[in-house]
C-alpha cells in the first residue's frame, strides 16, 4: 500500500497502538504548533520504523504540550530492506543528499568505507542519521535503515559475509552496460559500492576484482559525480534484481 502524501508524516520513537498517547519532543511541538499552527484535534501520521504507520489525533493538555494519540493502522510495517549500502562519504552538503537518495532508493543499511581517495569524513552519526529519518518521513518511507560507525575498506572486507554479494561501481570496467552483469547475478543479497569522488585507488581496484563474493559493474558512457552514480547504480539494481523486478 502506497503512502498518503496528503498528510503531514512525522517519525516518533514511542510505540503505536490503538489508543496509545505520547507527548511530541520539543522540536516536534516547535514545528507542529509554531510553523505549521496544527490545531487541536488535527490528525497527521506517524511512524516509529517498527510498528506501521498510524493515524494520531493532535491534543494540546496545555500550552506548552502536545499529546498524539493513534487512532488506527494505515499501513502495516514490511518487511526491512535488505540492500546494504556502502560509501566514501562526501563533503557535507552533498553527504546529506547520498544519504536522503539511497533512503528513498531502499537502502537498508548505510555503512560508510573510508578509501584511499575519500574526501569527506563522517562527523556525526547522528547527522546522518537525522537525514535518514528526514527522507523517510517526506517519501511514505516505513522502514528506518540502520547506519553503520565508518570502516576502512580493507576492514570491511575482511569480515565480509560471502553470502551477500558487493556490486561496485567500476570506473574503469571494460563496457558500458551493467545490465548483462546484473542479471547473471544469483544472489539475493546484495550491498552496493560507490567510491569517492576521485574514484577508487588500484589497489582498492585490484583488491575488490580479487574477491570471490564482488561484482565490478559499469555505469554508461559518462563520468558520474558520486552521488549521481550511487542513484543511477540503486536504480539498475533495484529494476534488474531488486524490489523493482
Amino acid at each position: 500500500m502506497r503512502a498518503n502524501y496528503r498528510m503531514q508524516r512525522l517519525f516518533v520513537a514511542a510505540d503505536l497502538a490503538a489508543g496509545s498517547a505520547f507527548e511530541a519532543s520539543k522540536e516536534q511541538f516547535h514545528y507542529l504548533a509554531n510553523v505549521l499552527r496544527t490545531e487541536e484535534g488535527a490528525r497527521l501520521l506517524v511512524f516509529n520504523g517498527r510498528d506501521g504507520e498510524w493515524v494520531a489525533e493532535v491534543s494540546f493538555p496545555t500550552r506548552k504540550r502536545l499529546l498524539l494519540t493513534a487512532i488506527e493502522q494505515t499501513r502495516p510495517q514490511p518487511e526491512p530492506s535488505d540492500l546494504h549500502y556502502l560509501f566514501a562519504p562526501l563533503k557535507v552538503g552533498r553527504l546529506d543528499y547520498l544519504v536522503q537518495k539511497a533512503v528513498e532508493m531502499g537502502a537498508g543499511l548505510l555503512q560508510p568505507v573510508m578509501t584511499q581517495h575519500v574526501q569527506g569524513r563522517i562527523g556525526s552519526l547522528e547527522r546522518l542519521e537525522a537525514n535518514v529519518i528526514e527522507a523517510a518521513e517526506q517519501c511514505g518511507i516505513l522502514g528506518i535503515p540502520k547506519v553503520a560507525p565508518p570502516l576502512k575498506l580493507e576492514e570491511l572486507l575482511q569480515d565480509w559475509p560471502q553470502e551477500r554479494r558487493i556490486v561496485f561501481c567500476d570506473e574503469g570496467h571494460g563496457s558500458q552496460n551493467p545490465l548483462p552483469v546484473l542479471q547473471e547475478i544469483r544472489e539475493r543479497k546484495l550491498a552496493l559500492l560507490v567510491g569517492p569522488e576521485g574514484g577508487f585507488s588500484d589497489a582498492e581496484r585490484q583488491l575488490l576484482r580479487g574477491l570471490p563474493f564482488v561484482t565490478p559493474i559499469p555505469l554508461g558512457p559518462r563520468i558520474l559525480r558520486a552521488d549521481t552514480a550511487a542513484v543511477a547504480a540503486m536504480a539498475v539494481i533495484q529494476a534488474t534484481i531488486g524490489d523493482w523486478h
